[in-house]
């Protein structure tokens, strides 16, 4: 029963009616032998991903290219001049700055898991289109790193999982794409904390005055990232580290 649950990685349920047991008694013996719950388990291989009170298990692919994490940010956008990081939260009169409003930039990542190497763009939206379009200016820069993309992991968002625009990119890159399961951001975990790091090092790292003069500082930010910036994940290294020369 444990080794089904490990090699099928389904829930008790599923179990249960696979073997003739009741999905109660499936669950008392994989509490038992201390099998881990689903919600806290890798949705590829099975291994613990999310820490317990008892463990704590990080997770990494063996090679570039099996999995890439991709996910959407939403930001923002800045008016000329300047927004309230440059002027201060009780600048300018309510009425005026909610008529002013300029609405979101959209920036897409994508994320290899082993390399912890990336690639962003902001888009003008979270279109199935777009993320379509997006995955495959990913595929090519990963291609020429020698990063050939195996499996594609993302949220529910509809625009991934209802997407022929995101279906047809994969299928056209040869990759399988896996969804994360619902309210277990952590799954996807590598491009969240990477959003964090676009956030706190790029976004909101100084203040722009313009929205066109931060979207310009997101190239070279990327660079830096990629190529100098020390990761604490992959022994203080930069993700170009973790790549062999092409």
């Amino acid at each position: 029963m444990v080794e089904l649950r490990r090699s099928s990685r389904r829930g008790q349920d599923w179990i249960g009616t696979e073997l003739a047991v009741p999905a109660r008694t499936v669950s008392a013996i994989l509490r038992r032998h201390e099998v881990a719950y689903l919600r806290d388990c890798d949705p590829l291989t099975g291994a613990l991903i999310r820490s317990s009170k008892a463990t704590t298990v990080r997770y990494e692919r063996a090679r570039p290219g099996e999995l890439i994490h991709m996910d959407v940010k939403k930001i923002g956008r800045i008016p000329d001049g300047g927004g309230w990081k440059a002027h201060g939260r009780q600048a300018g009169d309510t009425a005026t700055r909610k008529k002013a409003r300029i609405g979101f930039d959209y920036v897409h990542s994508a994320i290899d898991d082993h390399s912890r190497l990336a690639y962003s763009e902001i888009l003008p939206d979270e279109k199935g289109a777009t993320c379509g379009a997006f995955l495959a200016r990913a595929a090519q820069y990963f291609t020429t790193h020698g990063i050939t993309i195996e499996r594609v992991i993302t949220d529910n968002h509809f625009s991934y999982r209802r997407s022929n625009d995101v279906a047809a990119t994969i299928t056209a890159i040869g990759a399988k794409h896996v969804f994360i399961k619902p309210y277990c951001p952590w799954q996807n975990g590598k491009v969240e904390r990477f959003n964090r790091t676009l956030q706190t090092e790029w976004a909101y790292r100084q203040v722009f005055t313009t929205n066109a003069a931060r979207s310009a500082a997101l190239a070279p930010w990327l660079e830096y990232y990629n190529n100098q910036r020390r990761h604490s994940a992959i022994g203080g290294q930069p993700p170009i580290s973790r790549l062999s020369p092409t």
